[in-house]
C-alpha cells in the first residue's frame, strides 16, 4: 500500500471515529431533551387540569406510543440517515421547545386543551422514537453491533437519568416551564447544528440543514427571551387580578395577585386564600380548636407556611412554642419577607415563639416521636386532589399524628368543601374516626364535624378530633376574632339536607379512595 493511500485511510478512520464519538454524544444529550418534554408535559397538565397522577400516566402513556410508532416509522428511511436524523433532531428542539407555549396558549384560548396535549406529545414521541434507530444504523459500520447497541442504549438512560435530577432541582424552580421548555429546545437544535458543523463531509445537504437549524435556533432563542413575557401574558388570562408576584418553586407553582386590597395566593393554580375575607377560614381553624378547654402551651401547625393561622394562635398568651411545619421554603420565605404578607401576618412567622420547619409534615412527624406531645394541633394542608396530598389524609396519617397529641388535647383538619365535595369531606370524617389514640387503647377518636361560610371559597368544611369526648357547650372564646362569635360557635356544626353525613369509605395509603371522591366530586359540580 502507498503512503498515499495509507494516508487516505487513515483520514477515513479518523472521519468515522469523530462521527461516532459525536453521534454518541448526540445521544446522552438528546435523552436528556426527550425526558424534559415528557415531565415538562405532566407538570404543566397537572398544574393547568389537576389531576397529577392521570395526567403524568396520560403524558407518558401517549409519549411512549408514539416513540414505538416513530421506532417503526424509521425502517422507511432508507438513504441521507444523517441528514435524516440532523433534521429530526431539528423538529425534536423545535416541536418541544414551543411545547409549554402551545399547551398555555391551547388551555386559555381553545376549548380543546386535551387534544392539542396528546397532539404534541405524540408529535415529539414520534421524532424522539426514530433517534436511537438511526443512530444505531449511522454506527452499524463503525462499531460492532453488540458494543454499537450496548452504548447508545446505555447513554440513553443515563441521559434520562440526568434529566430527571436536573428537571426538578435546577430547571423548573430557576427557569421556569415556558423557559424550560425553549432552553431544551435550543439545546437539542444545538447538537444538530454541532453535527452538522462537524460532520459536514457526511451531509448530502449542508447548506439547507444547516440553515435550517440555525432559524429554528434563532426563533427558540426568541421564545427563551421572552418567556417569562409570555408567561405573564398567560397568567393574566387565567387570574382575574392583577399578579404581583410568581414563582416556581422546586414543589408548586405560587402565584400572588392583587385587585385593590385583595391579595390572593394561588398554588399550582389554585386558590389558597383572600385577604379580604381569610379571617372567617382562620378563625374557624385556629380558634375552633383553640377555644376547647384545657392546656395549650405546645402547638403544631402542620402546612400554613403563610403565617395566618400561626397569627391566630399567638393571640393565646398562655402558648408556649408554635412548631410550623411547611414543605416549600419559599413559601415561609415570602410570607416572612414581603412587606404586605407580613402585614398579613401580622409578622408571626418573625415571633420568639414559633420555629419552622421546612419539612415534608409525615417525615416531621416521624423524625420527632419522641418529642413531647402537643396540646393542640392545627392541618391547614391543600385539598386532596392527588396521591401526595391524599396520603396525609389517610389513616395511616391521622394514626401517627394521634401518638404526638395529648391524651387531653385537639386538633383540627381543614377538610374540602362540603357541598361541591360531599363525599371527599365526610371520607376525610369518617378517616379520623376510625383511629386509635395511644393513650386511649380500643377507643377510637371522637370527632365533630364543622363548617363555615368563606365568600371567596363557598361553604367549607372543617373537622374537630380529639381522643377524649368533646363537648361544645365547654368552648369559650377568649380572644379577640373578626367572624367566630360565642353565640355562632354551635351553629357551624349543623348540616343541612344536602350536605349532612353520609357512607363512605376509610381513606386508606394502599386504597387512597379520597383522591376518586375528590376528582369525582369536583368533575360531576363543574361537567
Amino acid at each position: 500500500m502507498s503512503d498515499r493511500e495509507v494516508k487516505k485511510s487513515r483520514q477515513e478512520k479518523s472521519r468515522t471515529q469523530t462521527q461516532s464519538i459525536v453521534l454518541l454524544g448526540s445521544v446522552f444529550v438528546i435523552a436528556n431533551c426527550g425526558l424534559v418534554y415528557e415531565l415538562l408535559a405532566g407538570t404543566i397538565s397537572s398544574y393547568l387540569v389537576g389531576a397529577a397522577i392521570l395526567q403524568f400516566s396520560l403524558v407518558v402513556g401517549v409519549f411512549m406510543a408514539a416513540m414505538g410508532i416513530g421506532a417503526f416509522l424509521s425502517q422507511w428511511v432508507k438513504e441521507d440517515l444523517l441528514d435524516v436524523f440532523v433534521r429530526v433532531e431539528v423538529a425534536v428542539g423545535f416541536l418541544g421547545g414551543f411545547s409549554a407555549f402551545a399547551l398555555f396558549f391551547a388551555f386559555v384560548h381553545l376549548a380543546y386543551y386535551t387534544a392539542v396535549l396528546y397532539a404534541v406529545c405524540g408529535l415529539i414521541g414520534i421524532f424522539i422514537g426514530m433517534e436511537i434507530p438511526l443512530v444505531i444504523r449511522l454506527l452499524k459500520d463503525e462499531l460492532a453491533l453488540e458494543f454499537n447497541v450496548s452504548a447508545v442504549l446505555g447513554l440513553d438512560y443515563l441521559g434520562a437519568l440526568i434529566a430527571s435530577l436536573v428537571f426538578p432541582l435546577v430547571l423548573l424552580p430557576y427557569l421556569g416551564q415556558l423557559a424550560t421548555a425553549f432552553f431544551t429546545g435550543l439545546l437539542n437544535v444545538v447538537v444538530a447544528i454541532v453535527c452538522c458543523i462537524i460532520l459536514r463531509d457526511h451531509l448530502k445537504k449542508p447548506r439547507t440543514t444547516i440553515a435550517t437549524a440555525v432559524l429554528a435556533a434563532l426563533l427558540l432563542a426568541g421564545g427563551l427571551a421572552g418567556s417569562h413575557r409570555f408567561v405573564h401574558w398567560f397568567e393574566s388570562s387565567l387570574y382575574q387580578n392583577q399578579i404581583i408576584y410568581a414563582t416556581d418553586t422546586k414543589y408548586q407553582r405560587m402565584v400572588l395577585t392583587r385587585w385593590r386590597d385583595d391579595l390572593r395566593l394561588y398554588l399550582n393554580g389554585n386558590l389558597q386564600f383572600s385577604s379580604i375575607d381569610e379571617y372567617r377560614y382562620h378563625d374557624s381553624l385556629v380558634h375552633s380548636v383553640m377555644g376547647m378547654p384545657g392546656k395549650r402551651e405546645r402547638v403544631l401547625v402542620l402546612g400554613g407556611g403563610d403565617g395566618m393561622a400561626v397569627r391566630e394562635v399567638l393571640k393565646y398568651a398562655d402558648v408556649k412554642q408554635v412548631d410550623l411545619v411547611d414543605l416549600d421554603p419559599e413559601m415561609t420565605r415570602l410570607f416572612s419577607e414581603q412587606p404586605m404578607l407580613r402585614a398579613l401576618n401580622e409578622d408571626a412567622l418573625h415571633a420568639d415563639r414559633v420555629s419552622i420547619y421546612n419539612m415534608d409534615a409525615q417525615i416531621f412527624l416521624e423524625e420527632h416521636a419522641a418529642d413531647a406531645p402537643y396540646d393542640r394541633i392545627i392541618i391547614d394542608f391543600p385539598d386532596p386532589n392527588d396521591t401526595s396530598l391524599s396520603k396525609l389524609y389517610s389513616r395511616s396519617f391521622y394514626r401517627l399524628l394521634s401518638r404526638h397529641l395529648s391524651g387531653s388535647g385537639y386538633a383540627i383538619t381543614q377538610a374540602t368543601a362540603p357541598y361541591l365535595a360531599r363525599r371527599s369531606f365526610w371520607c376525610i370524617y369518617h378517616t379520623i374516626r376510625s383511629v386509635e389514640h395511644p393513650a386511649h387503647l380500643g377507643e377510637t377518636l371522637d370527632a365533630r364535624a364543622m363548617h363555615t361560610y368563606v365568600p371567596s371559597f363557598g361553604e367549607w368544611g372543617f373537622v374537630l378530633f380529639s381522643p377524649r369526648t368533646i363537648d361544645l357547650s365547654q368552648w369559650r372564646l377568649t380572644e379577640k376574632t373578626r367572624y367566630l362569635t360565642q353565640e355562632n360557635f354551635e351553629s357551624h356544626f349543623l348540616f343541612s339536607e344536602d350536605t349532612k353525613e353520609i357512607p363512605t369509605e376509610i381513606n386508606r395509603l394502599d386504597d387512597q379512595v379520597l383522591v376518586r371522591y375528590y376528582q369525582e366530586d369536583w368533575k360531576s359540580y363543574f361537567r
